[in-house]
């Protein structure tokens, strides 16, 4: 330990909770991390580091934390790299250590017996430490071998004459890399489309799109165009309610669905209940539905209000004929009852929590309407596992089954598109996205607020892109919580949304090895990155995915280190190329042959202009008109930058081959992003060697307006405008016709 000055206290520790002394940007500049910015992220981990007292106290304990219990908490080890061995630690005299005995036994996740072993008496230690006044060993033992890869309960006894010490370890057998279809790895390109679900228009949706249209959005996309894949926004679990609880990527949980994506119409309880039929034959919700479905944004908190008054009707409906039926003297009284009460089982203390809080919440929000956060509650409904919230669960269990019943229907619904998906024979199928973090005031921070840093937000230092940084408002995860929690969040997130899946996509993947750990309250300039065990989480993550024979795809745009993507790339995690991003050092468009083959190629993102608006510059307007320029003149060296980056797009795609014939004399100072250069900056992604290729269904429609607006919340339309074109008149959209010829001719369909 550092005895030193108290500078050098807050490094030591620092270094210790894998807070990097330093970090280069993307221009290369070299960032020194603060002592003040080390000590608030100290704190925000749950340290007291207020004084020289603390700190050493803080490292003291620290140091001997491993010691106080026999094993760790987990273990991750590859089953293809060489023996590894496991730590066992109890008190022993030096009299007794010669007389220990260890015994061991290693379950599987059902609780089945698969090794026992036993070394010693008088195993050699590994090392020797005195903790609290007592002298402690460590052994070193074998990992069992020949065990398939999973999860597994590793229980261990120390056994003197004078004492008993037992531990548990997780042991995860993991394989080295993610899954990856045969026919991919082998040299089939796949190409697919992307949209936005809420963004669907349709005649028969509630003014939002939902499973349904997605449904018959990728019918469609595989029957009509040819298409192996479709990749949609996060469906995460949201409040629903504008402006700033909208947006996918800051989910209310990431483990369960929104449901404002059922389609209410389709679950089985419509038609059997006479409530909901009163309700949808009333005038004045017709009139209000035929308004919703006319809009020009999705009205979220409207679409909410109308679909969960049916649905609380249709849940009615189902507990007097499928649930509780009292009179009948059992629980459930049909198949579909009992279906439900597998759901619910099998979804276990997860499910409970998640549904738990949306009654509660919205039980305390009519109480004290002024309330938004659980950490605005009432003390005694603040932590999960209190017994008010216990009692709570027992006095309103109609409330805590009604969202148990929507998680299910939302299930089945979405379970229906992605088995349609493979019945069409698409190769990968649905491609889903998964938010970095979670909203601090929502259902997963409460549930998880033991490994949650809840007083630092996660964020990006400055970029091109950003060029003060970001603060994405997301708790970071705590590293060395998340370790001692045997990684559950992790697993229990990446199983609730590879579930579902062809392919995944990590938003903002580097949090796998770093994340940029900002102090709540402070400038985005004076974070720090934080270390994360990547190869455990890698491990992890390569198991659930062959488990779930899902592709995984990392975002890794930004700040990106070379041993990040080397690491990503080894496990077989799809790197995610943007066409605007690809550039060499003098600016130009790096050539198709430059992309990697391991990789997943797009135009654009969420978060940048659609093709069209790119050409019209339409993103600069939208930001000048948003104050988001210091001075006229910023704004004018943006258009004169993008001016010339269209000309060196024109002459990449000259280069190719690509430039249509009949375009205007200089093609740059046009407006307007005529259909055959749509079409030749998809032949120009087309032709990489890139696994996938995904266009957006923006561009397809050629859509002028942007998503989202970083850095923005009500002051753009951010996730929710609608797609310009119905899906209905999808089938004769000359322009995704054509794409989808373009695309069968650079990548053949089987």
């Amino acid at each position: 330990m550092n005895d030193g000055s108290e500078r050098d206290l807050v490094d030591d520790l620092a270094e210790r909770y894998g807070i990097a002394p330093e970090y280069y940007d993307i221009w290369g500049q070299r960032h020194v991390a603060s002592a003040e910015s080390k000590r608030a992220i100290l704190r925000a981990m749950g340290l007291r580091v207020g004084t020289a007292e603390d700190l050493r106290r803080e490292l003291a304990a620290c140091v001997d934390a491993p010691w106080r219990r026999a094993c760790d908490p987990v273990m991750v080890q590859r089953t293809d790299v060489g023996p590894r061995s496991w730590s066992f630690r109890m008190p022993a005299e030096e009299s007794e250590t010669q007389q220990v005995r260890i015994s061991w036994e290693v379950r599987d996740e059902g609780g089945a017996l698969r090794q026992s072993g036993e070394a010693g008496p008088g195993p050699i230690p590994a090392e020797v430490r005195t903790v609290d006044g007592r002298r402690h060993v460590r052994f070193e033992l074998p990992v069992p071998v020949e065990l398939p890869h999973g999860y597994y309960s590793l229980t261990a006894r120390g056994i003197t004459p004078s004492q008993l010490v037992e531990g548990v370890l997780c042991l995860i057998l993991t394989p080295g890399q993610c899954y990856v279809p045969t026919e991919i790895s082998e040299g089939r390109r796949i190409w697919g489309l992307a949209l936005q679900v809420y963004a669907l228009r349709s005649a028969r949706n509630w003014g939002v799109g939902d499973f349904s249209d997605l449904g018959r959005f990728v019918e469609w996309a595989a029957k009509d165009l040819g298409a192996g894949i479709v990749g949609v926004n996060p469906l995460h679990a949201l409040k629903n309610t504008r402006p700033s609880c909208i947006s996918p990527y800051s989910p209310d949980s990431r483990l369960y669905l929104n449901v404002i994506y059922l389609d209410v119409e389709r679950i089985p309880e419509y038609a059997e209940s006479a409530a909901a039929q009163r309700l949808m034959g009333n005038s004045a919700v017709s009139s209000r539905l035929e308004a919703l479905r006319k809009g020009e944004m999705v009205d979220y908190d409207q679409v909410y209000t109308l679909k969960r008054a049916v649905l609380e009707a249709l849940f009615a409906t189902f507990l007097e004929w499928h649930l509780a039926n009292p009179s009948r003297g059992r629980r459930a009284s049909t198949e579909r009852g009992l279906a439900f009460e597998r759901f619910v089982r099998g979804e276990g203390d997860l499910l409970e929590t998640f549904a738990v809080f949306q009654a509660l919440s919205e039980e305390l929000r009519r109480e004290y309407p002024d309330t938004s956060a659980w950490q605005e509650w009432p003390e005694q409904y603040r932590h999960p596992q209190s017994e008010a919230v216990a009692a709570f669960r027992k006095s309103h269990e109609k409330a805590v089954q009604f969202h148990q019943y929507l998680q299910w229907v939302a299930a089945q619904q979405l379970g229906e598109v992605a088995q349609r998906a493979r019945a069409l024979g698409m190769p990968i199928g649905l491609y889903y996205d998964l938010a970095v973090g979670c909203d601090r005031s929502g259902s997963e921070a409460w549930g998880f607020q033991n490994v949650l840093a809840l007083d630092a937000n996660s964020g990006a230092p400055p970029d091109p892109f950003a060029p003060a940084g970001q603060d994405w408002g997301l708790p970071p995860i705590n590293p060395i919580s998340l370790r001692a929690d045997g990684y559950r969040i992790f697993i229990a997130v990446l199983r609730n949304t590879l579930r579902y899946g062809g392919a995944l996509r990590l938003d903002h993947v580097m949090a796998l090895f770093r994340l940029f750990w900002i102090p709540r309250g402070q400038p985005a300039s004076t974070g720090a990155y934080v270390r994360y065990p990547a190869e455990d989480l890698l491990g992890i993550l390569a198991l659930e995915s062959v488990r779930h024979q899902t592709m995984v795809v990392g975002e890794d745009l930004g700040t990106v280190p070379d041993e990040v993507r080397a690491g990503l790339a080894a496990a077989r995690v799809l790197s995610y190329r943007v066409l605007y991003f690809e550039r060499g050092r003098a600016g130009e468009w790096k050539a198709p042959g430059a992309y990697p083959a391991q990789a997943v190629a797009v135009v654009g993102t969420h978060d940048l202009p659609t093709l069209a608006g790119f050409w019209a510059a339409e993103d600069i307007e939208v930001r000048s008109r948003l104050g988001c320029y210091q001075h006229e003149e910023a704004r004018l060296q943006a258009l004169a930058d993008r001016q010339r980056d269209k000309t060196a797009l024109l002459a990449a795609l000259r280069v190719e081959g690509l430039l249509p014939d009949g375009l205007p004399e200089d093609p740059a100072a046009e407006r307007e992003l005529p259909v055959e250069l749509f079409l030749a900056v998809h032949a120009f992604l087309g032709r990489s060697t890139s696994w996938i290729v995904l266009a957006s269904l923006e561009d397809v429609q050629g859509e002028m307006a942007q998503i989202n607006v970083p850095g923005t919340v009500d002051e753009h339309p951010n996730w929710a405008r609608k797609a310009a074109v119905p899906l209905e008149a999808l089938p004769v959209n000359p322009r995704a016709r054509r794409l989808a010829e373009l695309m069968r001719t650079l990548r053949p369909p089987r």
